[in-house]
């Protein structure tokens, strides 16, 4: 079989859908080169709905790289600063980079196996060394796309220039496919060389979450604050999932869902500031709560929700993610749950900045509130993220066969 849907890319589907969806009500407002850019919006829904429910190497490798394609001439064309096309480049060549490892690696496994089908692979018995080096390739690829320190560095340029909407679908649903690769095709087939490089693996981890956690705090521009916020988090959820326990794993699964919803939301309040008034640097703004209530509401709202408050989404993944770490690493479970701390510093620094303090009227002369379609979007947006913090189970009930089919079959302890 080449297709299949199974608990773990069931929720990614839905979330794919359900965030494209809401981009379409925000593309309404793109006012150049309409046709071209929903037919490039349309094939981008297809190319990753796809990469979700092939189960073979090579098709999987096609859908990734078509990806870029439409995902370039976005940012490129319909970004937000003149440094567009820098970013589009970035972009560009890190994933192009990162894939070209992949295709070695799928080139390998056509030669050893003889086929590029995700269950001739997974049943054929590869010789450590050779999954070594499998695993070494694949590793970059996804690393790239999540991203993992030290392969981070696009994503900050490309959210920054790239319009809502690609913001949107950068953060929801691109970096999703990194932990996807990770969980579909890297675990279960080089399951003795992932025991092998777990230091490695956990290390980068680590090492992204308090980086990245760092460099946030230091942002001017709030698109980057989100952007780094972005790397930490699946850092987070890339830790829960080389756990390699069904506490890790299902959160690191739960924290990519809640992460797809939350940053989804934070880019469109921080596009509906810059529709308004042209800028995204914090120094302009203060005292938005006077004069903007709706968007002081969604924009504390979602801003707890990120720094992990228990009783909405991001929360219940952050916590199994730390219950599964506590059994595989100690020491990187104590370093990744202490820099949380500077989740919530940031995340408030960023809101007592923005909302609070006096107006900043001699930047800013005339204040409006976000429209009738922006309400409506983020209203849903918030009952998704407050129904995922208190009914987890739902999700949960649905994903758990799929983790302990995952645990027990694929040789992962």
């Amino acid at each position: 079989m080449v297709l299949g849907i199974d608990g773990i890319s069931l929720f990614l589907i839905i979330l794919t859908t359900f965030l494209f969806s809401v981009c379409s009500l925000v593309a309404f407002s793109v006012d150049k080169k309409v046709r071209l850019f929903f037919t490039l919006f349309l094939l981008l829904e297809l190319f990753i709905l796809a990469s979700f429910i092939v189960l073979d190497f090579l098709m999987f490798y096609v859908f990734f790289e078509a990806i870029l394609i439409p995902m370039f001439l976005i940012i490129g064309i319909w970004g937000s600063r003149s440094r567009r096309m820098k970013a589009a480049n970035y972009f560009l060549f890190y994933a192009f980079f990162g894939s070209l490892f992949m295709l070695v690696g799928i080139l390998i496994i056509y030669l050893t196996v003889g086929s590029t089908g995700w269950y001739d692979s997974y049943v054929f018995n590869y010789n450590l060394n050779t999954q070594k080096l499998l695993w070494i390739l694949f590793f970059i690829g996804f690393a790239i796309k999540v991203p993992l320190w030290p392969f981070h560095i696009w994503l900050p340029e490309a959210h920054v220039e790239a319009p809502t909407i690609g913001s949107v679908i950068l953060a929801g649903l691109l970096l999703k496919l990194g932990g996807y690769g990770f969980l579909r095709f890297v675990l279960p087939i080089f399951s003795d060389a992932t025991k092998f490089f777990l230091p490695l693996a956990l290390t980068l981890c680590v090492i992204g979450i308090v980086y990245a956690s760092l460099t946030t705090i230091r942002q001017v521009d709030m698109k980057r604050i989100i952007a780094y916020s972005s790397v930490a988090h699946m850092s987070y959820g890339m830790l829960g999932i080389f756990s390699l326990n069904y506490y890790g794993i299902m959160g690191g699964i739960l924290l990519m869902l809640g992460h797809g919803l939350v940053s989804s939301a934070l880019f469109l309040l921080v596009g509906v500031l810059y529709d308004i008034y042209g800028t995204r640097l914090i120094k302009y703004y203060g005292g938005l709560s006077q004069v903007m209530p709706l968007f002081s509401f969604f924009f504390f709202f979602f801003t707890i929700a990120n720094m992990g408050l228990p009783g909405l989404c991001i929360f219940v993944g952050e916590f199994l993610t730390t219950i599964g770490i506590f059994a595989t690493n100690t020491f990187a479970a104590v370093i990744s749950a202490l820099a949380g701390v500077f989740t919530v510093a940031y995340m408030i620094l960023l809101y007592n900045r923005v909302v609070f303090g006096s107006l900043k009227v001699q930047y800013i002369s005339k204040f409006k509130d976000m429209s009738a379609r922006d309400f409506y979007v983020l209203s849903i947006l918030a009952y998704l993220t407050l129904l995922f913090g208190v009914c987890p189970q739902i999700f949960i009930e649905s994903i758990e066969y799929s983790v302990f089919r995952f645990l027990r079959l694929y040789d992962v302890k």
